[in-house]
């Protein structure tokens, strides 16, 4: 699980809420699997407007742009974001994201590796609305600023507490690793950001940093599937 702290700016995020006080909101069962439809009480954004569908491939793009979570996930495919509402009383309960996912208007599919929630609420905004998340470690309850972000892991049981007051606004995708290993993945996420931290220091010897380099993309080739 790995927190991306102001993915968006704060300007940023104003302007895709703006965008969205505009544009038509659905009940968020109808994109619901199985049993996870028994547990989801919240609003989507219609992803069939053309305006979310916009606001979506912007997000692509800043996905693609994020050094921290290209490292994080090392993204083969990603999933259009999604936009999901809670309002007061509105909850999901726990689940698990669907394994296998057919990307939108295409015979493409993709194997949901991790799953990424994009907050647009500021904390202060709404009261409840926690994402938590079960883990070896037991239950990590999340809820950051707006502009931050957390990717976990989609075979994780996770869920939306309930909202008591207030409004939850945020983009939810799945992604599709090179590294499919969960394990593999967080070494190789441990490995480069030690190896970016040493970038900034002076009095590392480039030898030093073209080895580390060197071990880490060898690591990639080794098991990356593409």
């Amino acid at each position: 699980m790995v927190l991306i702290e102001q993915l968006l700016t704060k300007q940023e995020v104003s302007v895709i809420r703006q965008h969205l006080d505009q544009v038509p909101w659905l009940d968020g069962k109808g994109t619901a699997m199985g049993m996870a439809a028994e547990v989801k009480n919240n609003g989507q954004a219609d992803t069939n407007n053309q305006t979310v569908q916009q606001l979506a491939n912007s997000l692509l793009a800043k996905y693609g742009d994020t050094a921290k979570l290209v490292s994080a996930v090392l993204p083969h495919k990603i999933f259009p974001p999604c936009f999901n509402r809670y309002s007061s009383g509105e909850t999901y309960g726990f689940h698990v994201d669907a394994a296998v996912m057919r990307m939108p208007n295409s015979a493409e599919v993709l194997r949901s590796d991790m799953s990424m929630t994009l907050f647009l609420s500021e904390p202060e905004e709404y009261e409840g609305g926690e994402l938590v998340i079960q883990t070896e470690f037991g239950e990590q309850s999340i809820k950051p600023r707006a502009g931050d972000a957390v990717t976990y892991p989609s075979s994780s049981l996770h869920k939306v507490t309930p909202v008591t007051s207030g409004v939850r606004i945020a983009a939810i995708t799945w992604m599709q690793s090179m590294v499919q290993d969960t394990h593999i993945r967080e070494l190789l996420y441990e490995l480069d950001q030690n190896i970016q931290q040493l970038l900034s220091n002076d009095a590392v010897p480039r030898a030093q940093l073209d080895s580390l380099h060197h071990v880490y993309h060898n690591l990639i080739r080794k098991h990356a599937s593409i």
